[in-house]
């Protein structure tokens, strides 16, 4: 369905009429996009301490939309709460008929509308930064964290100086969260860049549903982006602003909270992404050097370790994300663990062994303590096995790592668990990392021998790999309601099973998944609330 929807679309932007309309469209997203990124108060309220910078929606309709003397009568009514205020005597008005009018000028519909600012600096040129948003290869290396599937259909515009601009494109994406409870949210959208008299760039996103209606909208991008302005010589100046309608009826319960706020699919969330990519190219790029024990990774293995953990903690995000191509049901209801979902991943095919079905299984449950203790607890070598079931009772010792930024718990390590002093039962290689938008913890068990070629320059791309791991979100957005911040912990795991096929799953794999699952939880939970950490 995906597929011939994206058909149809790239069918319907080839008509000039319609690509005139897109052009117009995207135009006045431009526009838009600039005058949100300067303006202040009013317009951008902070939403309690440490909160995020929202829109105020009458302010907006004020400052974008096109209403008379009674809209904006209404609007004062509702904005102070008095009724009796409604409307003058002097308004020539009907309330039977105006009032629906109203509405219908605002585009009320089932969908919650969720905006967000950020402002931060990145040590990127804005080039580099604009070609991370237009070009569709980068976009896949860089933004799998939110973006799923992305399809270029088309381009409207092409560039005209080499750069990208005035390029305008229409493409389909699908934006997710790490875990299948949150509703992936896909849109057909253009996205236009711009570079301005000044030098500043502009990057904006707007949906195309009103040019080419469909019988349910779930997700619209209203004008979505960023502008970007060079500081010195390797910097920039990054504003960033999400504004979009989405019908979050289906959200589970468990996510409410933080998926109503706006802060799961919030600006600050494509700030830390570009970040995040900005801190791996310095760690790719910089020299090798010692761990604190002496360790040294020659430098063609560092760079081979560095993309095999990349290419691990992709598939992680791919596989346990909700966009379409990933099929999730639900586990009995006479199994202890709550909420959990499986599907089957592809066919596992190691030379010299039996093929088997790979299979996903996650849940979501949350923790009262802050995202940092329960990172710290996850990531570190010394409490892995209370956790870990296959680290239980043993001794877990980090071999190597390489630090990834200034946080030192954002790095990727080779972890080792001993039954005895000179006995290596495992290898694990794992990446860890966090910023206040969330953290995740992604490893994979590795066979010594594959783990010596990755250490000595080998390619990444031959070595099979099955990633389990964590994602942390906070259970509200900063500055929402009462109480302090707790965390939302998905586990993900992935197992080989050869008995199972797409059309059947014995009880004794789903026996196994409900133990697992139940007895991990289980572990973290007596930990995190009875013990420390």
């Amino acid at each position: 369905m995906n597929r011939a929807s994206d058909l149809l679309m790239a069918v319907s932007i080839g008509a000039d009429l319609n690509k005139n309309k897109i052009i117009e469209q995207a135009v006045e997203a431009m526009e838009e996009l600039f005058k949100l990124a300067i303006m202040g108060e009013p317009l951008w309220q902070h939403n309690g301490n440490g909160g995020m910078e929202t829109l105020n929606g009458f302010q907006h309709l004020r400052e974008f939309g096109s209403f008379d003397a009674t809209m904006e009568q209404i609007m004062r009514m509702v904005e102070v709460g008095e009724p009796q205020c409604f409307l003058s005597y002097e308004c020539n008005c009907n309330f039977d008929q105006d009032v629906p009018s109203f509405f219908s000028k605002l585009n009320f519909e089932p969908l919650n509308i969720e905006t967000s600012r950020e402002t931060a600096f990145v040590e990127m040129n804005p080039m580099n930064i604009v070609q991370l948003l237009m070009d569709t290869e980068t976009r896949g290396t860089t933004f799998y964290s939110i973006v799923s599937r992305t399809t270029l259909l088309g381009v409207i515009l092409e560039n005209v100086d080499g750069s990208y601009n005035g390029v305008l494109q229409v493409m389909s994406a699908e934006f997710h969260q790490c875990t299948p409870l949150i509703p992936a949210r896909q849109s057909y959208f253009a996205r236009y860049c711009k570079k301005h008299t000044n030098g500043t760039w502009g990057v904006v996103d707007v949906s195309l549903e009103n040019l080419f209606p469909y019988p349910q909208v779930q997700f619209r991008r209203r004008p979505s982006g960023c502008v970007i302005q060079e500081v010195g010589k390797r910097g920039s100046k990054v504003t960033w602003i999400e504004h979009v309608e989405v019908d979050n009826k289906s959200l589970h319960p468990l996510f409410r909270p933080i998926g109503s706020s706006g802060f799961a699919f919030s600006a600050k969330r494509w700030i830390a992404t570009i970040n995040r990519h900005c801190q791996w190219l310095t760690t790719s790029m910089a020299r090798t050097a010692p761990t604190t024990d002496g360790v040294l990774i020659p430098q063609e293995g560092r760079g081979s370790l560095l993309k095999l953990a990349e290419k691990m903690t992709k598939n992680f995000f791919n596989n346990i994300n909700s966009c379409s191509e990933n099929v999730w049901s639900g586990l009995p209801q006479n199994f202890a663990a709550q909420d959990v979902r499986l599907r089957y991943g592809n066919i596992l095919k190691v030379p010299g062994k039996p093929s088997g079905n790979i299979v996903i299984f996650t849940t979501s449950i949350q923790i009262p303590v802050p995202m940092e203790v329960l990172f710290d607890f996850l990531r570190h070598e010394r409490t892995r096995n209370r956790w870990d079931l296959l680290s239980n009772q043993r001794h877990v010792r980090e071999l190597v790592y390489v630090s990834n930024g200034e946080n030192p718990g954002n790095r990727v390590s080779i972890m080792q668990v001993n039954s005895s002093p000179n006995k290596i039962e495992i290898l694990y290689l794992q990446e860890s990392y966090t910023d206040e938008t969330g953290s995740y913890i992604v490893y994979a068990p590795m066979d010594i021998m594959a783990m010596s070629k990755i250490l000595n320059g080998g390619n990444p791309k031959f070595v099979s790999i099955l990633p389990s791991g964590f994602s942390i979100m906070p259970d509200k957005a900063p500055g929402q309601g009462d109480g302090a911040v707790g965390s939302i912990l998905t586990l993900a795991f992935q197992s080989v099973d050869r008995l199972s096929n797409k059309e059947y799953m014995p009880p004794s794999t789903l026996k196994i998944i409900d133990a697992i699952l139940s007895t991990t939880v289980a572990s973290i939970k007596d930990a995190m609330l009875f013990g420390i950490r």
